[in-house]
């Protein structure tokens, strides 16, 4: 117990040793927040590639810029490596794995395994664990625990664990690491009360709870409350369109409601690698105790089946110009989840392209963030978006609304939008040319 008593001493005068595990769009920022915070960072992914880029001070993530990245790796501030052995050298350890989906829809945790079993090969007395991989609740306990406990140490004497989930949204300028209040549950009080200390020299708010199955099911409730939300939203829009409403008109006009009401937008589906994962996870674990999870099930069947909505309404459009998806020319504004970010896990525009070249349609797609991408087992690559490719397309889909984006000019220089996002709000001519979800 001693140590990690001592470890309370060590983290406040920064004297304690970081490792984060996975340099992703979690990792990453996590790491740097800390290495600013004074602690010595060190940095661990299989990636020989971020690993490198890193090291060269060069930052793969739009929100983590590369000048502070590389003012940290040459004070020796934050160390980026692939090397696990250098897991004994730290005393926090922060695991930021993916954690997908099977193609069954089961919870893939082999990452967490993975990175889990690293740190079991290296594990001392002392240590403090965090796991921040968005999970179903009961795998810090069932499942981590077991893992670390193989190594002969006790958790809550010899070593401390607790689950804090990450809760980072890419190209958010409002809310970033430091501002968006951090949830921590440890296995023991003093697990909870030692990740707290490590965290609140980063986060501004620190919410304890209770155990680690709370604050896993914490950040599952989350984005399970956004995703159901958007099934919801999504099916108003269907609703909107059998009645010959605009559906942006409708919520704009609820979201005046100054209580009782939060603003969620329809899509072409759901995107990211949060919202139509996580619930997912809890739909899996709530399956195994015999208890239908039905609002889940029920919006994953609404949002899962706007790609192909998306699809039917370009080929009636097509057909209102009396043309045929096969062989017509369609462009595709952004293939990322969402405006301003690479990131394409999950997309949904990447289902709309498959299906419409499943239906014969030529399609090419711009998109400033994703320079080239793979569908259906193809290469393809954002083309200029210059007058010339505006023209000679049959029909514009906004499938992500990238701000970077001339919608004015989109607008007046193509033969017809559809657009998904409201991305064109505001755009002149739109009863003419814009069709929108």
């Amino acid at each position: 117990m001693s140590k990690l008593l001592d470890l309370r001493r060590r983290i406040d005068a920064r004297e304690a040793r970081i490792g984060v595990i996975g340099l992703g769009y979690v990792g990453l920022p996590l790491a740097v927040e800390l290495a600013n915070a004074g602690f010595r960072v060190t940095g661990f992914d299989i990636d020989v590639k971020k690993i490198r880029s890193l090291a060269q001070g060069r930052s793969y993530i739009g929100d983590v810029d590369s000048k502070a990245v590389a003012k940290l790796v040459e004070s020796k501030q934050f160390t980026p490596t692939n090397d696990f052995d250098h897991l004994a050298e730290v005393d926090v350890i922060n695991i930021c794995v993916p954690t997908p989906l099977r193609k069954t829809r089961d919870p893939d945790v082999s990452f967490i395994a993975s990175a889990v079993d690293e740190i079991r090969k290296h594990l001392r007395e002392g240590q403090l664990i965090i796991l921040g991989s968005t999970t179903y609740p009961g795998t810090t306990h069932e499942f981590v625990i077991p893992l670390l406990e193989d190594a002969g140490l006790t958790i809550g004497k010899d070593f401390s664990l607790a689950f804090a989930p990450e809760r980072i949204d890419p190209a958010n300028t409002k809310f970033k690491v430091k501002n968006v209040p951090k949830v921590v549950g440890g296995e023991t009080p003093l697990c909870t009360e030692l990740a707290c200390q490590v965290f609140a020299t980063v986060f501004d708010t620190i919410v304890p709870v209770s155990s680690t199955q709370a604050a896993e099911m914490v950040k599952l409730l989350e984005n399970t409350f956004r995703m159901i939300n958007i099934g919801l939203v999504n099916e108003v829009a269907l609703m909107c369109e059998k009645l010959d409403l605009d559906v942006w008109e409708v919520i704009d006009a609820a979201a005046t409601k100054p209580y009782g009401f939060m603003k969620f937008t329809p899509g072409p589906g759901l995107g990211g690698h949060c919202i139509p994962v996580d619930p997912a996870y809890l739909s899996w674990k709530m399956k195994s105790l015999n208890f239908p999870a039905r609002f889940i099930e029920l919006a994953t069947e609404v949002n899962s089946a706007m790609p192909d909505h998306v699809v039917d309404r370009i080929a009636g459009m097509l057909n209102e110009d009396r043309l045929a998806v096969n062989g017509s020319h369609i462009l595709v504004l952004g293939v990322a989840y969402k405006a301003s970010v690479d990131d394409m896990r999950e997309s949904p525009a990447l289902d709309v392209i498959a299906g419409l070249r499943h239906r014969g349609a030529e399609v090419q797609y711009h998109d400033p963030f994703v320079a080239e991408c793979e569908i259906a087992g193809d290469r393809m690559k954002s083309v200029d978006l210059t007058d010339e490719v505006l023209r000679s397309s049959d029909l514009v889909v906004v499938l992500t609304d990238h701000p970077t984006v001339d919608y004015d000019r989109v607008v007046r220089v193509g033969p017809r939008v559809f657009d998904t996002r409201n991305a064109t709000k505001g755009v002149k001519n739109d009863r003419e040319k814009i069709t929108r979800l």
